[in-house]
């Protein structure tokens, strides 16, 4: 286990900013003996989980991981149903959409829909995210009870935006609004000037939960363009959790009523 559990740890010292790394690198980040390192490096190669960039010394990571992350998203019902759904509602508002799960405290994002508006945003996929401060982390902490919240935060929250709850107080506070509402916002918290509603969904028999989400400009979405976003959202989760039979699925807005009014807050 010693062996897989270090070759987790290569494998996450890769992010959408550190693309391809060296021993050296490697190395650095997990201040593990170079020798070690580099005859790690050289197994997860030849077993498919790395590969060398051309011409360079540089690891990157394999094509059967990209295989295997195919074969995650068509084994998941639940994810490939939130994938279809947020396509549909990237194609009509133009927007990029997400589908998102949570990873201990933190949310990560696993399928995505890049939109076709002039002005694109969003974060790229495999991004961490800390859940706490994201609106598609609070659609999926709200699922959780506040016992298991706490668990999940055994050290003070460290907030970067000053939309992001400041303790772990504030952040129950923010969570008992997305079960009340069914739906958590956010507001430049991941990125400047992009906005984000999320709603979460779980599958009754595999216990797999999901965060559908849609991310637009601040400065050029109106009111109502974000009032009919989320009232589609709304309506794609409520089919897929009854089709799941999600064991926490709770009245949602009909697909002709209106929503609670979405005040530009992290809720």
């Amino acid at each position: 286990m010693t062996i897989l559990a270090n070759a987790a740890d290569v494998l996450r010292c890769f992010t959408s900013q550190r693309l391809e790394l060296t021993l050296t690198d490697v190395v650095a980040l997990l201040g593990t003996p170079k020798s070690s390192t580099s005859r790690l490096l050289r197994a997860m190669r030849d077993a498919g989980l790395l590969e060398l960039a051309p011409a360079s010394r540089r690891y990157r990571p394999g094509i059967l991981l990209f295989e295997l992350g195919q074969t995650y998203r068509r084994a998941s019902t639940l994810l490939a149903r939130a994938d279809d759904a947020v396509a549909r509602l990237s194609r009509r508002f133009g927007h990029t959409g997400y589908v998102s799960v949570l990873d201990g405290a933190d949310v990560v994002g696993v399928a995505h829909h890049e939109g076709t508006s002039a002005l694109r945003v969003g974060t790229p996929i495999g991004r961490r995210l800390a859940g706490f401060a994201s609106s598609t982390g609070r659609s999926l902490l709200a699922r959780r009870s506040d016992a298991d919240v706490r668990a999940l935060h055994p050290q003070p929250l460290r907030p970067v935006h000053p939309a992001s709850p400041a303790d772990i107080d504030a952040l129950l506070a923010m969570l008992a609004t997305v079960r009340r509402d069914g739906y958590a916002t956010s507001a430049a918290e991941a990125n400047p000037g992009v906005g984000a509603m999320s709603v979460a969904v779980g599958e009754r028999q595999t216990g797999e939960e999901v965060s559908l989400c849609i991310v637009y400009p601040l400065a050029t979405v109106s009111d109502t363009e974000r009032e009919a976003m989320l009232h589609a959202l709304l309506a794609e989760a409520a089919e897929i959790a009854a089709l799941v039979e999600d064991p926490l699925a709770g009245p949602r807005p009909a697909p002709h009523s209106a929503p609670r009014p979405l005040a530009h807050k992290a809720a």
